[in-house]
């Protein structure tokens, strides 16, 4: 495991004209009431992992059930979705309208659910190392799925090219320069989740590991904690070596792009961090961390005999435990807080 600390905490580094993560959990949470498969997830205390980590408490916010689509990407798109809705009204209020992206994973799900649900038409456009059982699940929603290109990155690019050619709405979980409206909202959903949290775990943590791809989740949950929380925890940004947007972005002082091979930790193999979550996450976390995918997988068989079954992506904040607790600062005393993204 490779660690950087993070210069610019406190203040963040100056990105012009993208706005900092919101901390209105209350939009969200409003929203989230009207919705009948709406449930607050647990926040399981898992002892083994304590013990194996050496540290005093582990506390792990199980996503896998989310609203039924198995992951916590079930309050990014559908709830920008559902605020477009709520705003206009009626029966099929979007019916005509049609939402498009790239999604490596769980965020296609989520788009194709609120599509579903409020009358709109949702294309998903899948890279090639996207598996067809991923794709198979999108089309059980309603989805259409356009293969093209061999990674995220390309297959963004292709989404947002069909957006401008056919005036479809574009709704990416990433942020770019004059792209930053609904981003920006999709990562306020997340904040329903960083808010049970808080509600949860009391006392605070003392440290709290957060997986990233382009930044999204980590960037919503770290601005939610240091506004609840304060200073006190240690926020750590945990990515897959072959993908270290975020973390390269740090160590330059500003956004860069990234390369390497195709990671096992599929959901967070992103290149280009998200500017919102890289603004935010440059105020807000103290260490950014990058795991192997030796690493990666070193955590699953713990989490499956703990009853904590998911994927290297769902579970690469606990792999940077398991790899090098000392690193990340842990002690005996320490409280650890992670949250597994996603089912196996």
């Amino acid at each position: 495991m490779q660690i950087t600390d993070n210069p610019y905490k406190g203040q963040g580094l100056d990105i012009a004209d993208i706005p900092l993560p919101s901390v209105d959990a209350a939009g969200p949470e409003r929203l989230l009431a009207q919705c009948p498969a709406h449930g607050v997830t647990p926040l399981v205390e898992a002892a083994a992992l304590a013990e194996r980590f050496g540290v005093a408490q582990v506390c792990v916010k199980d996503e896998r059930a989310r609203m039924g689509l198995g992951s916590f990407k079930a309050l990014g798109a559908a709830y920008v979705i559902a605020h477009a809705a709520n705003a206009i009204g009626g029966e099929a209020p979007l019916s005509g309208q049609c939402y498009v992206t790239a999604s490596a994973g769980n965020h296609g799900l989520s788009v194709a659910a609120g599509a579903a649900v409020f009358g709109a038409r949702a294309v998903i456009y899948l890279s090639q190392t996207v598996p067809e059982s991923f794709a198979e699940r999108l089309r059980a929603k309603g989805a259409e799925v356009v293969r093209a290109g061999a990674d995220y990155e390309a297959s963004m690019a292709a989404a947002q090219q069909a957006a401008e050619e056919n005036g479809w709405s574009l709704l990416s979980d990433s942020s770019w320069d004059g792209y930053t409206e609904a981003p920006h909202r999709l990562m306020e959903g997340y904040l329903a989740m960083a808010a049970e949290i808080v509600a949860q775990m009391d006392p605070p943590p003392t440290h709290i590991l957060l997986q990233a791809g382009v930044g999204g989740l980590a960037g919503a949950c770290a601005a939610l904690f240091r506004d609840r929380w304060g200073a006190g925890p240690r926020i750590i940004v945990v990515e897959p070596e072959a993908a270290p947007a975020l973390y390269a972005s740090i160590r330059a002082g500003a956004a860069v792009e990234t390369s390497g091979p195709v990671s096992s930790m599929g959901r967070l193999d992103c290149k280009e961090p998200s500017l919102i979550a890289l603004r935010g996450l440059s105020r807000d976390a103290d260490d950014f961390a990058l795991i192997s995918e030796e690493e990666a997988a070193a955590v699953l068989p713990l989490l499956d005999s703990a009853g904590l079954a998911s994927t290297p992506s769902g579970a690469a904040g606990l792999a940077a435990a398991l790899a090098d607790p000392a690193a990340l600062g842990l002690t005996a005393t320490s409280r650890v807080l992670a949250i597994l993204s996603e089912e196996a």
